[in-house]
C-alpha cells in the first residue's frame, strides 16, 4: 500500500486540490509502480506545494536518488502528465490562497544567492513550460490559426497585462511581414472604439493566460457579429473558450513567477508568424527589404548612426 505520509505529518499541512489529487493517484496506482517510481511517488506524497513550484525535474531527481526521466515518467503514469502540467495545477490554488508578496519572499527564499543555481533554475523552468506547451499544442488548430492570419484583412491583437507584450510582438512582427495588424490593449470604455473598425476577414487573436474580463466577452461577441476570426492563446481557458473561438492555441503560464508570464505566448506567436511568412516568402521577403531600405535612411551617412 501507498505509505501516504499521513503518518509523518502531511495531513497536517494545508490540503493544496492538485497534491490531494496527486496523492489519490498514487493510492491508487501504487502496486503498478516500479520500485524507482514508488521512490517518486512516495517523496512527492511528503512535499508542500512550494517544494513542487521552485524544484525542476533535476533537482527532484537528486533529492531521491532517480533520473529526471524516471520523475516525468512516474507523473505520467499516475495521469499527472508531467512536472509542468503537476506545477501548473498546484499553482491555481496555490496563488489564489498567497497574497503576492508571500509567494515572492518564497521564490526569493527557494532560489537562494547561488547564482549558478539561480541561472539554471530560470533556464530550467523555461525549458519545462516551452516543451510543456510544445507538446500540448494542437497541431490541427495550429494550422487553422495560421491561414487565418495569412488570409487576414487586419489583424487585431489583443492583451492587456503581462499579455501586451505578446500581443505588441504579434503585431509589430506581422506589420514587417507586409500584413496589417494592430494592438489593442484598450479596456473599459474606450475598448468600444477600437472594435467599431473590426471588419469581416478581420482576425482577432486575444492573448488570455487565465483570467477572462468583461472586455474579453465583448470582443468575442463584436468578432462573431462582424464575421471576424478568432484566434484565443490561452492556458486555462482552453475548453471553456473552445466553442466560442475558431482556433484555441495553449501556452502555458509560469507557475512559480520566476520567468515571463508571456514568455510561451511570444514563442507560440514567433511560430504563427514563421508559419505565414513561408505561405507567401516572396511577400515577407519584399517587406524585409523595404524594413532595411527605411532604416538606412535613417542613419547618418557620415557615422552609420541614427540621424537626430
Amino acid at each position: 500500500m501507498a505509505d501516504t505520509g499521513e503518518s509523518r505529518g502531511v495531513s497536517e499541512q494545508p490540503q493544496n486540490p492538485a497534491l490531494a489529487r496527486l496523492r489519490a493517484a498514487i493510492r491508487d496506482q501504487w502496486g503498478d509502480l516500479s520500485p524507482a517510481e514508488r521512490n517518486v511517488a512516495g517523496y512527492l506524497t511528503n512535499c508542500s506545494p512550494e517544494q513542487v513550484l521552485f524544484a525542476s525535474a533535476q533537482d527532484l531527481g537528486a533529492s531521491i536518488g532517480v533520473s529526471n526521466a524516471t520523475v516525468v515518467r512516474t507523473l505520467q503514469r499516475l495521469g499527472l502528465g508531467g512536472l509542468s502540467a503537476l506545477k501548473r495545477d498546484i499553482a491555481a490554488d496555490f496563488s489564489a490562497d498567497v497574497a503576492p508578496e508571500v509567494r515572492l519572499r518564497q521564490r526569493i527564499t527557494q532560489v537562494g544567492q547561488d547564482l549558478d543555481g539561480i541561472r539554471a533554475r530560470v533556464y530550467d523552468e523555461a525549458i519545462e513550460r516551452l516543451e510543456h506547451g510544445r507538446t500540448n499544442l494542437d497541431a490541427t488548430a495550429f494550422r487553422l490559426a495560421t491561414q487565418l492570419l495569412a488570409d487576414a484583412g487586419e489583424v487585431l491583437a489583443y492583451g492587456v497585462g503581462a499579455s501586451e507584450l505578446a500581443g505588441r510582438h504579434l503585431a509589430l512582427k506581422l506589420n514587417r511581414m507586409g500584413r496589417r495588424a494592430r494592438f489593442v490593449g484598450t479596456t473599459g470604455f474606450g475598448l468600444a472604439d477600437e472594435l467599431l473598425t473590426l471588419r469581416r476577414r478581420d482576425v482577432v487573436v486575444m492573448f488570455v493566460p487565465g483570467r477572462f474580463l468583461r472586455d474579453m466577452e465583448v470582443l468575442l461577441d463584436r468578432a462573431r457579429v462582424v464575421g471576424a476570426g478568432i484566434v484565443v492563446v490561452t492556458d486555462e481557458l482552453v475548453e471553456r473558450l473552445a466553442d466560442r473561438a475558431d482556433a484555441v492555441l495553449y501556452a502555458p503560464h509560469t507557475p512559480t513567477g520566476i520567468t515571463a508570464e508571456s514568455l510561451a505566448a511570444i514563442v507560440l506567436s514567433d511560430t504563427l508568424l514563421l508559419a505565414v511568412a513561408s505561405l507567401d516568402e516572396t511577400r515577407s521577403v519584399e517587406h524585409s527589404h523595404q524594413l532595411t531600405a527605411l532604416r538606412s535612411q535613417l542613419l547618418d551617412p557620415k557615422e552609420g548612426r541614427p540621424r537626430r
